[in-house]
């Protein structure tokens, strides 16, 4: 480190404070990632930026020789602290690519929506219109019943028995596992 500060150049304080300190401050920041080399590499990286940004600090000066190391140390610790914290609070999600804008696709909707109205005409006339009272239609069972002119019982029957049928005809035309 070199002992006058005023004398010398920015440029030569850090190439001086790298010089000196960066062999042994990675090799402490490799020990607190974990053996992570990029992310030591990464807190080196930032703890010489804040070198860089507060050259005054008391650590540098010619009466504090030594100091700089264990303020560096200081600063590469609390870094790791920081991202360690911030990763906890909220997890990074990685992905192998970089996703692709969200584009509205509607042709899986509309395969569904062609195959499930296929099922749909594979139904009994009377399976279909109890289906299309409760499903599409969103009617109560009481509803279902005053529209269709039969009893509530048979509607709920009619509708166990269509969602059977259904499920039945959608295995057929492989819309269905």
């Amino acid at each position: 480190m070199p002992a006058d500060r005023g004398a010398v150049d920015e440029r030569e304080f850090m190439q001086a404070l790298h010089d000196e300190h960066a062999a042994a401050l990675w090799a402490f920041a490799v020990r607190l990632t974990g053996g992570d080399r990029q992310a030591a590499e990464d807190v080196v990286q930032e703890t010489l930026l804040r070198a860089w940004r507060n050259p005054d600090s008391p650590a540098f000066t010619a009466e504090q020789s030594g100091a700089a190391r264990g303020w560096l140390y200081t600063v590469a610790r609390r870094i790791v602290i920081d991202e360690w914290r911030a990763r906890s609070v909220r997890p990074e999600k990685l992905v192998s690519a970089v996703p692709e804008p969200a584009v509205a696709d509607h042709t899986d909707a509309l395969v569904e929506s062609r195959l499930f109205a296929d099922a749909l005409l594979r139904l009994s006339a009377e399976h279909r219109a109890v289906l299309v009272e409760l499903f599409y239609r969103r009617s109560s069972v009481r509803e279902a019943a005053h529209h269709l002119q039969i009893a509530e019982g048979t509607v709920k029957s009619r509708s166990h028995y269509a969602l059977r049928a259904l499920k039945l005809a959608l295995n057929e035309i492989g819309a269905l596992p």
